[in-house]
């Protein structure tokens, strides 16, 4: 097990990632296992401090970021969140998200490529850390979604970005549904670039290892070498795209669930049921400014994307249009009662008024818009692989 880049911090919260050198190659272990891997602010840190450091050293060629146990990782820890915003402050959920989007920018527009091991659930913060770097390789094991409606949230790291860019309008459903996808969807739709059988995850690991090169066509050319072409299950909601197509294409999120309402009067389908279940069991705000959010993420990068997604969230963890962040967090993730009590509860109550002031800047002399890193390679600016 290797040291971790200097000024990590040290004693028991730096074994919160560990990192494994093998020739060039660096492996990055989310190690919280027990939590199921879900980010920290130490973690964070520490990979901003690994990112930033392997990315100068000319001795590192590529990076591989996994999960310890049954997890790759379940999202931002945002229990610990929320008790430090209770304790100290808005100030410190404002900075956690920070740190976490400038992480997420700088995996976006990494140089070197990054395989990221999609084993077990990859939620929210997660997909973060993994769906912006190069390969995201997905297996038979892999739970995807990004559930944070129901927590009165919204779509963040970077979300806005890689589920706008999906087929027609499946970002729109999977974000708004909060739908769970498997491995062999991520890979069809585009948000995994390779699916590899959980039991030839080792064989490729070490493969990898034995890599001297950051050129791209060289790791894909050895991930391909484990990779397969799973089937679709029947009922996957890939196919169901002229569906989703047709009524998460509407304009408002009334309309969408009016228009799956229709669909399910004419023939009966437990996907159609369960997703309006989904919709209407969410936050009303968070459905709205969702909405809006992936919108506005089709036709801007992923830098704007993340600028915009952090003014968002500062609006959120301030509670200045509504509290339903603290509120859904109670129900789902701390008293667990999972009967959140959503103000206002019905959407036609939200306005287009308080969702567009989702996206102004925060007034207030503590606050700063999101500063992102400059990030260039020789003389053009980097953007994202995704």
């Amino acid at each position: 097990m290797a040291s971790l880049p200097p000024g990590s911090t040290s004693g028991a919260d730096s074994n919160q990632l560990l990192v494994e050198a093998n020739g060039s190659t660096r492996t990055l272990i989310l190690n919280r296992p027990k939590q199921l891997n879900a980010l920290s602010s130490t973690m964070v840190k520490e990979l901003l401090r690994c990112f930033t450091a392997y990315e100068r050293d000319d001795g590192v060629k590529l990076l591989i970021v996994k999960g310890k146990g049954r997890a790759f990782c379940a999202g931002g820890d945002v229990t610990a969140c929320i008790h430090s915003i209770h304790n100290e402050g808005w100030k410190c959920g404002a900075d956690f998200f920070r740190n976490l989007y400038s992480l997420d920018y700088i995996i976006a527009t990494y140089i070197k490529p990054q395989v990221s091991l999609l084993t077990g659930i990859v939620m929210g913060g997660g997909a973060g850390v993994s769906l912006h770097g190069r390969f995201r390789v997905a297996t038979d094991s892999t739970i995807f979604a990004m559930p944070e409606t129901s927590l009165g949230l919204f779509p963040d790291v970077g979300a806005s970005y890689f589920l706008s860019r999906l087929p027609g309008f499946y970002g729109e459903y999977v974000a708004l549904a909060g739908a769970r996808l498997d491995g062999a969807e991520m890979l069809a739709c585009g948000l995994a670039t390779h699916f590899v059988h959980s039991n030839r995850l080792v064989l490729l690991e070490e493969s990898l290892k034995k890599v001297n090169t950051s050129n791209t066509f060289a790791v894909c050319a050895i991930i391909d070498e484990f990779a397969q072409q799973p089937s679709l299950k029947e009922n996957s909601s890939l196919n169901r795209l002229d569906i989703i197509n047709k009524c998460f294409s509407k304009r408002t999120v009334e309309e969408i669930i009016y228009a799956l309402d229709q669909v399910a009067s004419n023939f009966a389908d437990e996907w159609i049921a369960a997703t309006i279940q989904s919709l209407k069991k969410a936050s009303p705000t968070s459905l709205k400014i969702s909405l809006r959010s992936i919108r506005k993420g089709r036709t801007q990068t992923i830098g704007e994307c993340l600028r915009r997604e952090y003014r968002m969230a500062c609006h959120v963890v301030r509670g200045d249009f509504s509290r339903d962040f603290f509120e859904g967090s109670r129900a789902i993730l701390i008293d667990k009662d999972q009967n959140p009590m959503w103000m206002p509860p019905r959407l036609e109550q939200v306005h287009d008024k308080e969702v567009e002031e989702h996206f102004s800047r925060i007034d207030d002399p503590q606050w700063e818009d999101l500063d992102l890193p400059t990030r260039r390679s020789q003389g053009r600016n980097i953007e994202s692989k995704l």
